[in-house]
């Protein structure tokens, strides 16, 4: 298929993708959010019936050995959980996301970048800048008050991320930087969604719900963007994406087994009782079932250009178990 030419993607009419956050002034948390993200004064009132995390996000907390250290000790690992959450948001728009965001902004994609696809590049960076910033300064006030020390701890996934592009070749490397930002922006927005369901903290909601509104329009935006790039691919190109994209979905539903370890030794948890829990979340089949729930956004997106129009991806990715054969 022939890429688009520089005067049809300038075209609104003619070209249905958008590339555009949706009236970024007016909507964008970074140029609205009335939010300062304080912890509340009433916060020990709130944690008898709110959570800093969701349960349905850390299943370890239903364990009997953690069940029977009693509030405390659960309110203390949602609150580990939380702050290297924040922690590793901070790492991942700044290292990652935007650094994909640099990618379109500078012309550096093997395809021609319109100026509404740039224009709206330069909203992401900010806006991720600014999801950074309240983000640190809420994990800032949570390490403080429960004296969570030597932070933040390098993500296992940011690490995972990083040796992606050390081991990419010059030639592919903005490609795969793209494709790493596209990954987290389609994942993200599906995970905000899920978080923001449960009932928490007040100034963790107001800083998780500010994040969703931004992250929808991001997830739209790097799809669209994802979309006319497959297009403009060759076949050398799109064997070389597939193969990453694959990689990095699974990178971003691994469990941080060291870190998860580190946290529940913390707070009092046995040896025995840590070993059982990390036995129910590594094992390749939670692995899979993870990843083929979480990442239903960006396989949406993947489909609608296309991608799984080549017998060889649907072969890839139904291997993974992340689509059905």
């Amino acid at each position: 298929m022939s890429a688009l030419t520089p005067d049809q993607l300038e075209a609104p009419v003619s070209w249905p993708l958008k590339f555009t956050l949706n009236d970024w002034d007016n909507r964008a948390s970074v140029r609205t959010s009335q939010h300062d993200y304080q912890l509340p004064d009433d916060l020990q009132q709130q944690l008898q019936t709110r959570h800093w995390f969701p349960p349905a996000f850390l299943p370890y907390l239903a364990h009997p050995a953690v069940q029977a250290a009693g509030l405390d000790v659960t309110h203390r690992l949602a609150a580990n959980h939380l702050v290297h959450f924040l922690d590793y948001t901070t790492l991942l728009e700044h290292r990652i996301v935007n650094r994909a965001v640099e990618i379109i902004v500078h012309g550096e994609l093997p395809a021609f970048v319109p100026s509404r696809m740039k224009n709206a590049a330069l909203q992401l960076y900010t806006d991720e800048g600014y999801h950074a910033l309240f983000s640190n300064r809420l994990a800032e006030q949570i390490a403080s008050l429960h004296g969570i020390a030597e932070r933040p701890v390098m993500p296992l996934r940011i690490t995972r991320l990083n040796a992606v592009i050390a081991r990419t070749p010059e030639s592919n490397r903005p490609l795969a930087w793209f494709l790493l930002g596209f990954v987290s922006e389609t994942i993200i927005a599906r995970e905000l969604l899920e978080v923001c369901r449960d009932s928490l903290v007040s100034s963790v909601n107001d800083m998780l719900r500010d994040h969703l509104a931004d992250e929808a329009r991001h997830s739209r935006y790097f799809s669209e963007v994802f979309h006319y790039l497959w297009l403009t691919l060759n076949s050398r190109q799109r064997s070389f994406a597939a193969k990453i994209l694959l990689e990095v979905i699974r990178i971003f539903f691994e469990v941080d087994e060291r870190w998860l370890q580190q946290s529940l030794r913390g707070a009092g948890i046995a040896d025995s009782a840590i070993r059982e829990i990390l036995d129910g979340l590594v094992n390749a089949h939670a692995g899979r079932q993870r990843a083929k729930t979480g990442a239903m956004a960006t396989l949406d997106a993947l489909e609608k250009a296309g991608f799984f129009a080549l017998p060889n991806n649907q072969k890839l990715f139904a291997k993974a178990g992340l689509i059905d054969g």
